[in-house]
């Protein structure tokens, strides 16, 4: 009933509780009022009239997805880098001290030395060289070993290298066949042999070897030929037993096998070559005295 409704109405505004209720009410509503007034006082015309043509625009959720998050400007700044320790400035401060490292020397081969302070100031002024570098010279050495019993043998190669490795401190190659011959029984590509090339410190220390150590051994030695040169200033001496070489032990062989070593030098005539390697001390014959075979001694 309407007198009902007016009599609850004014019951509850009559009590204590719904007074203060009210009182709330009004000054939330005059609060609001309030702050809406001083935020449309705080907004000037100016910028009224730039949010009014500056359109809003919304990214689809997939580029907001891929929007960078915005960091903060503690996260923007880089974090200071940490000083690296010093272990030698902590060692020193103890009373420690560190060993220092000693860079390794590298050893010169003794006729090497012999060529740069003796040998070659003698052939300069023997040949009357106008400049240095027409001084004869050790370009290279070339060992060979050549097997033609590697069809009734097949171990003789491995055999035959290893020896020769032995010989030159060096990993030898397998030479092989240029081209068929029916004579020989011989097909391209079959291996024939194997050889080695010494260049620098290692074919100085193997000449050493070959004229202070090898050659003395060999029974009956007379000395080299004059004679087995190609007239190129290059030199090639035949060994018929590799056990003159004191890295070979007798006991390890299967079989006595001979080599061929070859002495390219810079020479221009056979002249200046031979008295390169007499310099050196390679034990030539005397004049009229050679091998009459002119290779092995």
């Amino acid at each position: 009933m309407p007198g009902s409704d007016r009599l609850v109405e004014s019951s509850t505004a009559e009590t204590p509780e719904g007074e203060a209720n009210a009182s709330e009410a009004a000054e939330a509503t005059d609060t609001k009022t309030v702050v809406t007034e001083a935020s449309e006082a705080a907004v000037t015309p100016e910028v009224k009239a730039t949010l009014a043509k500056s359109p809003r625009t919304r990214l689809p959720r997939a580029a907001a997805a891929k929007a960078p998050a915005k960091t903060s400007a503690a996260e923007e700044t880089p974090k200071p880098k940490r000083a690296p320790r010093r272990r030698a400035a902590s060692a020193e401060a103890a009373g420690e001290t560190t060993p220092e490292a000693t860079p390794e020397v590298k050893r010169v081969p003794r006729l090497l030395e012999q060529y740069r302070s003796r040998i070659k100031e003698t052939l300069r002024e023997e040949f009357g060289y106008r400049n240095v570098m027409q001084i004869p010279r050790l370009e290279k050495v070339v060992l060979n070993i050549g097997l033609g019993e590697t069809k009734t043998n097949p171990k003789a190669m491995e055999s035959a290298t290893r020896d020769l490795a032995l010989i030159s401190a060096q990993k030898p190659v397998i030479t092989r066949a240029r081209k068929s011959i029916a004579g020989f029984k011989l097909r391209e590509g079959e291996p024939i042999g194997t050889a080695v090339t010494l260049r620098g410190n290692r074919m100085y220390e193997f000449m050493d070897r070959l004229l202070n150590a090898a050659l003395p051994r060999i029974r009956d030695f007379r000395g080299v030929s004059r004679r087995a040169f190609d007239g190129r200033g290059n030199y090639t001496l035949g060994i018929r037993e590799q056990v003159i070489f004191p890295e070979i032990d007798y006991g390890q062989i299967d079989h006595i096998r001979s080599l061929q070593v070859s002495m390219i030098t810079t020479a221009s005539t056979d002249q200046e070559a031979m008295r390169l390697l007499d310099l050196m001390g390679m034990p030539f014959t005397r004049e009229g005295t050679g091998n009459p075979r002119g290779g092995s001694p």
